[in-house]
This record gives structure tokens, C-alpha cells and sequence, in this order.
């Protein structure tokens, strides 16, 4: 099952149920600061996590801090030795970095491909 997200200036929101009091919520998704937001609906779910990243990036300013930013760019990936020397050996004269975003981005299209 595919998990969806909210998406607003950037970031990704959860979106989760409680199944408790029939309510959602939800948190901004691959950051380490913690801002949540909660809802009776989807709409208003929607709402209430714009409103959280409009105040976490002004309470961001304010305090002269840096916002977190969700999958900045830069990962690490482990893998076995043989298969890094494999795909240094396949980058052929590319950098490693050129080829594994190649790979990933063709596997993401086969991924969307119906």
C-alpha cells in the first residue's frame, strides 16, 4: 500500500488516524524537529498542517535558527563490497554519485509505470 502525504513549501505531512476519538493527525515527515497538527477531517487535516509549517518556518526566523528540511539531497547507502566495486565498475567513467541517481530515478519510472 502506497502511503500518501501532505505537501505544502517542501515538507511532507503524515496523515494518521486515532482511531480512539475518530480524529487524524499527523507530523511533518522526515525532519528531526517535531511539528504535529491534528484534525476531525481531512480538509481541515489539510489546513492545520499548512498552518504548522507557515509557524515553524516564522518561529524558525524569529529564533535566527535554520528549519529543518526534509530529503536534503545527500544520503548514505551501505551496501556489500562487491556490489560497490560493481557499480564503481558499471559508472564507468561517471561518478558514483551520477550513477546510483540514475538508478534510482529509473527504478522510481518502472515504479509509476502502470
Amino acid at each position: 500500500m502506497k502511503t500518501e502525504y501532505l505537501k505544502y513549501k517542501g515538507y511532507l505531512g503524515t496523515i494518521e488516524p486515532q482511531i480512539e476519538d475518530g480524529t487524524l493527525f499527523g507530523k511533518l515527515a522526515f525532519i528531526r524537529d517535531l511539528i504535529t497538527y491534528e484534525s476531525p477531517n481531512l480538509i481541515d487535516l489539510k489546513r492545520e498542517f499548512e498552518a504548522s509549517v507557515d509557524v515553524y518556518l516564522e518561529d524558525c526566523a524569529e529564533l535566527g535558527k535554520d528549519a529543518d528540511t526534509p530529503c536534503k539531497g545527500s544520503f548514505n547507502v551501505r551496501i556489500t563490497p562487491h556490489l560497490h566495486q560493481d557499480a564503481v565498475l558499471a559508472a564507468g567513467g561517471k561518478s558514483l554519485n551520477a550513477f546510483v541517481s540514475e538508478a534510482i530515478k529509473e527504478k522510481i519510472e518502472r515504479c509509476h509505470t502502470p
